[in-house]
């Protein structure tokens, strides 16, 4: 069975899930152009999820993807509901100056928790999208089932053969190959992301060489030549996301965007200084500031701290250097404005024969 036809789509191209920048605008212009818009649910709780759902499904009746992260942890990572007052006490000292600039106060402790995955996972499920997507591992046997008895289609995310063939024994139906190349975080899950770092070009041959389902390529697609690419190398679908999140329907703010488009291959960095997890993004005075202090705090408490000056200068629109400007390394490539030229370029680089 093709990825179109496992998914319901017409073209096997899948819009990349932004935690914290989807829009339900660009997910739902993704699937109305034929391919599989995607919504990332990171930090929702279950009336949020509800909501979006809700929202996505007034927009578009076309196939929709729903991205959820597993609960994962890194070494030296915390429970995500249990938090270290000293840790907390060291970064927000660290970041003092940016919380200034921002003109915000630091958030007081104690901090609340990230909602429970199991009630973000009741409501994706609800919602009965045609695939739920995951991020940092391998889905239990029972999120599988009850996703499978629902009719909706369980897709992981690989950054190593390793990983491919750990998330096919676990039963997903389709795998994300994700080059070192992609922007945002790295859903690493076997070993430290930072030891897990292969290019698309060097990645999707071989998972696809290794497992049985779909591959589903990602990392640095842009354009047509690039899709073409995937698809010799053995793909059965590309992922894009830096080159629709520079888009008029993108949630990320106008300067993000400008800066996006602006950007060479070898400006962007891997940097675990916004979120404690590692990253793809565009260096800027928060990133250098955060990294020289040595006080960073692990995940996810770093992310809840940044996300206070983060969301302050998003609502400002004037203010990048306090932003997480995730991108990958073909941002550069980003010359088109809306999203539906964008899914036309990218589509005109899927092989005639593929379904």
């Amino acid at each position: 069975m093709s990825l179109s036809t496992m998914l319901g789509i017409d073209t096997p191209i899948v819009l990349g899930p932004f935690g914290g920048l989807s829009s339900v605008a660009l997910t739902a212009a993704v699937s109305e152009a034929g391919g599989l818009g995607s919504y990332g649910l990171y930090g929702f709780d279950g009336a949020r999820v509800r909501a979006v759902a809700a929202e996505l499904r007034e927009a578009t009746s076309r196939p929709i993807a729903l991205n959820l992260w597993l609960p994962h942890r890194e070494a030296g990572e915390h429970e995500q509901d249990v938090f270290d007052q000293a840790e907390f006490d060291r970064a927000v000292a660290g970041m003092a100056d940016l919380f200034a600039q921002a003109g915000v106060l630091p958030p007081e402790w104690p901090v609340a928790p990230l909602p429970d995955f199991e009630e973000q996972l009741e409501a994706a499920l609800d919602a009965r999208p045609a695939a739920l997507s995951f991020v940092f591992g391998v889905p239990a046997p029972d999120v599988i089932e009850r996703a499978h008895s629902r009719g909706i289609a369980v897709i992981g995310a690989a950054t190593t053969v390793a990983e491919a063939r750990v998330l096919e024994a676990g039963g997903v139906v389709a795998i994300v190959a994700s080059g070192a190349e992609a922007a945002g975080h790295r859903p690493s899950f076997l070993l430290e992301a930072e030891r897990s770092l292969v290019g698309g070009l060097a990645l999707i041959p071989q998972v696809v060489d290794a497992v049985r389902v779909p591959v589903i390529a990602a990392g640095g697609i842009a354009d047509r030549r690039q899709v073409a690419a995937a698809f010799a190398l053995g793909a059965s679908g590309v992922q894009a996301g830096t080159v629709f999140l520079a888009t008029a329907q993108s949630a990320a703010p106008a300067i993000h965007r400008e800066r996006i488009r602006s950007a060479l291959a070898a400006d962007t960095v891997l940097t675990r200084a916004m979120s404690g997890r590692l990253a793809r993004g565009l260096p800027n005075l928060a990133v250098r500031a955060i990294e020289s202090s040595g006080s960073a705090a692990t995940f996810p408490l770093q992310n809840i701290l940044t996300g206070v000056f983060r969301r302050a200068a998003s609502a400002a629109g004037d203010q990048p250097e306090l932003l997480s400007l995730w991108m990958g390394q073909s941002a550069g490539l980003s010359r088109l404005d809306d999203a539906s030229e964008v899914f036309a370029e990218l589509a005109a680089g899927v092989p005639d024969a593929v379904g």
